[in-house]
Parts: C-alpha cells; sequence; structure tokens
C-alpha cells in the first residue's frame, strides 16, 4: 500500500468516524450521564467490536450476508433490538445530567465491564457495518502484495480515527454540559437521544439484503 492510497482511505475514514451514528450517540449520551470513564471503556468496547466486524469482513461474512436471508435477518434485527433497548432506557432516564458535579452521593453509575460491553454491541450487532467494510477495504488492498499487512493498517487506522471521534464528541458534550443544568432540558435530551436511538434501530430494520 502506498501512502497516498493510505492517505486517502484516511479522508474517509475521517468522515465515516465523524458522522453521527449509534456509536456516537451512546459516546455523547454515556459522557453525559456518566463521564468521560465511562465514555472511555464504552469506546473501547466499540473499537473491539469494528475489530471483529472487519475481520469477519474479510473473510468473506459480507457475502454470506448478502446471500443468507436468515443470517441477515437474525443479525439486523439482533442489532435493531438493541439499539431500540437503549432508546427506550434513554428516554425513560431521570438521571439528573449535572449529578456528578453538583451531589456525588446521588450520581448515576454504570460498572466500566457493562459500558464495555454496551459499546462492543452496538458495533458488533450492525450488518451494515460488516456490508460496510466487505466493500470498503477491497479498494484500498493491493492483491499483489501481503494481505495481513494491508488488513492491518487499515483496521488499525479506521479504529483510532473511531476512537479520536468517540472521545471527541465525548469532551465536546461535557463542555456543553452547564447547558442541561435544569430538569426540563435534561428531559428533553433524554427523549431526544432516547428518540433518535429508537430511529436508528427501526431504520435498520427496514434495512434488506440484496435479494429482497
Amino acid at each position: 500500500m502506498d501512502l497516498s492510497t493510505w492517505l486517502f482511505f484516511i479522508s474517509i475514514t475521517f468522515v465515516i468516524t465523524f458522522s453521527p451514528g449509534p456509536a456516537v450517540l451512546l459516546a455523547i449520551t454515556n459522557s453525559l450521564r456518566f463521564g468521560l470513564r465511562t465514555t472511555f471503556y464504552s469506546t473501547l468496547g466499540n473499537e473491539l467490536g469494528i475489530l471483529l466486524v472487519a475481520s469477519l469482513a474479510m473473510l468473506g461474512l459480507g457475502a454470506i450476508l448478502t446471500t443468507s436471508t436468515t443470517l441477515f435477518f437474525v443479525l439486523k434485527t439482533v442489532g435493531a433490538a438493541y439499539l431500540i433497548y437503549l432508546g427506550v432506557r434513554q428516554w425513560r432516564s431521570k438521571d439528573k445530567l449535572l449529578s456528578q458535579k453538583t451531589d456525588q452521593s446521588n450520581a448515576p453509575i454504570q460498572s466500566n465491564r457493562v459500558s464495555f460491553v454496551q459499546g462492543f454491541l452496538v458495533a458488533a450487532t450492525n450488518p451494515k457495518a460488516i456490508l460496510f467494510f466487505s466493500a470498503l477495504f477491497p479498494q484500498f488492498i493491493n492483491i499483489n502484495q501481503p494481505l495481513m499487512l494491508q488488513f492491518s493498517i487499515l483496521s488499525a487506522t479506521f479504529t483510532l480515527l473511531s476512537m479520536i471521534s468517540l472521545m471527541s464528541y465525548a469532551v465536546l458534550a461535557q463542555r456543553s454540559q452547564q447547558w442541561f443544568s435544569t430538569e426540563h432540558r435534561t428531559a428533553w435530551f433524554n427523549r431526544i437521544f432516547g428518540g433518535l436511538f429508537m430511529a436508528l434501530g427501526i431504520g435498520l430494520l427496514q434495512l434488506g439484503n440484496k435479494q429482497n
């Protein structure tokens, strides 16, 4: 892989990773509800999920998903159900977004393990991600050069930029946290982001493979 090809991949990846999606929404909500530490662990889980999805894509699962209606349906249903679950939980949340600063005894807590699994599932249960990597990676791989090295470079690049993106959104959310100082604004935040999670889940259910 030459330098120009890698830089072109970086430019595309930058746009993709900084575009709002389920992982970005999760980073923002975890940042505001639980803090940057929790967001870091959910981000680590998300990056592991991305590496898994990229590996599955390289192993040919993307091609299988486009031909197996059953497998595609199961994977997208699991992914959609999890996003809808996150949305409902967010919508119904009564957490005060500033409780971490105003009253540590009442601050909402989420374990690092739960946060990690949460991020992992958001990435790993999305069939769109597998199809995306199946379509993207081959465009930048030279079959006449060592494939594993190229795959490792592309995967590491995507994962690093994704982590930078999610933590950047988390930090920006923290800096705007004062805006959510009232219960009314907190309620609207939970409803809007909960609704977005549910909308993404419903949108995923509408996704069809090439046989549909």
